[in-house]
């Protein structure tokens, strides 16, 4: 058994069955998300190695490069292996000079569609994941209905499987239900920041896969001691303790951490056998509690 097994599995979808360890490609792409890297063969080399590894699903956009992590992916592993599950977002293109500029019409979104399938080979995309563009470092409210209503029609015409949620709130996934199916939601969620934890349990009672981002951001001082304390006694590396902490937390929770490294990818993929004991677990989910008393 690869360690990646280890991780558990999750019906993403319904459908697709995904180690609840994955991949996220965003890092391949050059600084800022932006050109392409310094070194495309160790890129390659690190797609291979994760999927040689047992991780069947990755995370993606054609807006990282832009359009640099998918013809990545599709240089290193096309044709594609049956179980491999390619997740990509829209919601967003890329300026000149790199900046991120919201690309929620519906010829931005049909155009991002096939931007994303042709750059990746495929003929239909396993799941799209339409991120919200109301809130740059969060999710704020507004109507996803118009943008939503595009992807649906592109589901039902067969060009997409799946349809997910990026940097939402509660209401915009209880608006999108009511256009579709929503089988994931990729928010911002850590041991430090906790603000989803009674939406993921409602997501779980739903069998909706909850994909954090950001596995190690906005801690304080206090909080990365605590979260480095733990790490050191389990003869891990914080990152690998925070990871390990969010596969406890729910079983619908998919991890998709990036890296352009193959060094830190086996680091990460590791996460599979790292097990928290109980005095572990209590000194992080305290972690939270220094958040809300600051």
């Amino acid at each position: 058994m690869s360690t990646v097994n280890k991780s558990g599995t999750f019906t993403l979808g319904g459908d697709r069955s995904v180690k609840r360890l994955g991949y996220g490609a965003m890092q391949l792409a050059g600084p800022g998300v932006f050109g392409p890297p310094k070194d495309p063969v160790a890129a390659v080399a690190v797609l291979r190695e994760a999927v040689a590894s047992g991780v069947n699903h990755i995370d993606t956009s054609d807006f990282y490069g832009p359009h640099v992590t998918n013809q990545l992916i599709r240089k290193a592993l096309h044709p594609y292996a049956d179980d491999l599950v390619i997740v990509t977002k829209l919601g967003a293109r890329r300026g000149a000079d790199a900046s991120w500029i919201p690309a929620f019409s519906e010829k931005d979104l049909i155009q991002a569609v096939h931007d994303n399938l042709r750059n990746l080979g495929l003929d239909v995309l396993d799941v799209v994941n339409l991120r919200s563009m109301f809130g740059i470092h969060g999710p704020a409210e507004g109507s996803i209905e118009l943008p939503l209503s595009v992807l649906a029609e592109l589901q039902r015409k067969g060009l997409i499987r799946h349809i997910g949620l990026s940097n939402v709130t509660p209401a915009q996934i209880e608006e999108g239900r009511r256009f579709c199916e929503i089988a994931c939601v990729q928010n911002h969620y850590n041991l430090a920041h906790r603000a989803d934890d009674a939406l993921i349990d409602n997501l779980a009672r739903h069998g909706t896969a909850y994909v954090p981002f950001f596995p190690l951001g906005g801690f304080t001082p206090l909080q990365s001691s605590t979260l480095s304390d733990v790490a050191q006694r389990l003869g891990a590396t914080p990152m690998q303790v925070a990871l390990a902490w969010l596969l406890h937390r729910a079983p619908n929770i998919l991890l998709i951490p990036g890296t352009s490294s193959i060094a830190h990818l086996r680091e990460n993929l590791a996460v599979a056998e790292l097990a928290l004991p109980h005095d572990a677990l209590a000194a992080l989910d305290g972690i939270a509690a220094h958040a809300n008393a600051a």
